[in-house]
């Protein structure tokens, strides 16, 4: 009795705040407005802000005028500084905490500051704002009645004199979280920031199995590994024996579809998959439709939005548009300014619009993070739609899965080279082989004008890798858990020849 009355308060609150949301979705273009004139504003006696002038900006072609595009490289050195204690640089107050982004394995890290408002406002409000949206999906609910079974990456102190903190978003979100969302939680806090990362896996498979548990929340690919691990201790065939009142999936970091089956399997009863956009830099989506994997862009965060409409891409020196500006279809690179201290930081990561009223979208990739060697163009997008109808036709699954290109040499012409690990392979790995070519060029017209007659590529080559070769890769890295991910696409041969010669 008292486990329903707190479901239904918990229940209401969040179907409460879901009438809020619907304010930015209605004026998109107004909140986002205020948001920047409010975010210059809050930070004029910063350093930047005196550097750019920001008591003088009142208008965003002003700000667009006055502060350049920016990586990651280009703010280094000052976010070093604020690492080291310097504070009020790009953001007023002291900042304590930096995630350490893990979008990619190159053994550069970066560590982005997160601010007390980026917690607060951005980080905690997502995660209060997709249970709102899942309780006004679902009206009859019961998650609160049970636990959520949260994975995430672990943290470590930066600088011991001055308190200060890096690790994974995700360790950042749990170490900060309020006292009654951690009673609600499972494992404990001292499980869930456990930095070995196997010792970790099995802790949290043995404390969660005596919980009732009703919600999951993690990235995919490691959500996976701790499901297996526990029906090995468990010694049950699927996840629904042990927790029969599962009833939600909150999933981000990675593209589902390549899982949803293993999901399903492992599982053993169908629930409910709510996908989530946070990364290092902010809160930037929530799926708000059951139907649909599209995800509603959230204008309240403090973060004000531009984008870098793809086939104009120049890096810092591209033009931005604004949301008003934004088109159904084509992609665009994620330019963001933030309560963390972000001035116009291209953040890597590119969108396609689904919809503009509201503004939904789904990630298509990296702006770094494709395969472009011989004019190809291609995707992450279209990689894994070619993969996902070519595992259907054969019926069978991946489990990971890295493409690099195979370079022109002397007559030799230039092709794709695929390894993947299968958890199902398929009988025949060349007819899959080809099936996946032909669905490539279906989805890509530039592969398939790169592939004709053979004028520039070959057919594709499919490397089988052994069982754990990516998990053993990653490991070596230094790089198991959180949000660590094997590269799906790369320009370069690095990652892939460094993966062969762990196969061979």
């Amino acid at each position: 009795m008292k486990l329903a009355l707190v479901n239904s308060f918990l229940s209401w609150r969040m179907k409460k705040r879901f009438h809020q949301l619907e304010l930015f979705m209605k004026y998109p273009h107004e909140v986002q407005s205020e948001l920047l004139i409010e975010l210059i504003s809050t930070a004029t006696n910063t350093e930047f802000g005196k550097k750019y002038g920001f008591k003088d900006i009142s208008s965003i072609d002003t700000f667009k005028e006055r502060v350049p595009l920016h990586f990651y490289e280009d703010i280094e050195a000052d976010v070093n500084r604020l690492r080291q204690g310097e504070q009020n640089i790009f953001w007023p107050g002291e900042v304590k905490w930096f995630a350490k982004s893990s979008g990619t394995t190159n053994s550069k890290s970066k560590f982005i500051p997160v601010s007390e408002e980026a917690i607060e406002d951005c980080h905690f409000k997502g995660g209060k704002d997709l249970l709102s949206i899942y309780c006004n999906l679902n009206p009859e609910t019961m998650v609160f009645d049970g636990m959520n079974l949260r994975m995430g990456g672990s943290t470590f102190l930066d600088n011991q004199e001055l308190q200060s903190y890096y690790g994974d978003v995700s360790g950042i979100i749990i170490e900060n979280l309020p006292f009654w969302v951690e009673m609600r939680s499972t494992p404990n806090n001292k499980i869930s920031l456990m930095t070995e990362w196997e010792a970790k896996i099995v802790a949290m498979a043995t404390t969660s199995m005596r919980e009732d548990v009703t919600s999951l929340a993690g990235v995919p690919s490691w959500m996976l590994v701790l499901l297996q691990r526990v029906l090995e201790l468990s010694g049950k065939k699927t996840i629904a024996e042990i927790w029969p009142n599962l009833e939600l999936y909150m999933h981000g970091g990675v593209n589902f579809e390549p899982y949803r089956e293993q999901y399903r399997e492992i599982i053993g009863k169908d629930i409910n998959y709510l996908e989530t956009y946070n990364a290092s830099e902010g809160f930037f989506g929530i799926q708000d439709q059951k139907d649909s994997s599209e995800m509603l862009l959230m204008l309240d965060y403090g973060i004000y939005f531009e984008f870098i409409p793809m086939d104009q891409y120049q890096g810092t020196q591209s033009k931005t548009i604004g949301l008003s500006e934004v088109e159904i279809g084509p992609n665009y690179a994620v330019v963001i300014t933030s309560n963390a201290g972000l001035w116009r930081y291209i953040i890597g990561d590119t969108i396609r619009f689904t919809y503009t009223s509201p503004y939904r979208f789904k990630i298509t990739g990296r702006t770094k993070h494709f395969i472009n060697v011989f004019g190809e163009e291609l995707i992450i997008e279209n990689a894994e739609k070619a993969l996902k109808q070519s595992c259907e036709k054969h019926n069978c699954q991946v489990l990971d899965f890295t493409v690099a290109p195979i370079f022109m040499e002397g007559k030799n012409k230039g092709a794709h080279q695929w390894l993947i690990e299968w958890s199902k392979a398929p009988a025949n790995q060349a007819e899959f082989a080809a099936d996946l070519d032909k669905a490539i060029c279906n989805i890509n017209s530039d592969y398939e004008a790169k592939r004709y007659k053979g004028l520039a590529l070959t057919s594709l080559e499919l490397m089988e890798a052994r069982p754990g070769l990516f998990y053993h890769w990653l490991s070596t890295k230094g790089k198991l858990g959180g949000q660590n991910k094997v590269p799906r696409l790369s320009n370069s041969r690095e990652h892939m020849d460094e993966l062969l010669k762990l196969n061979d």
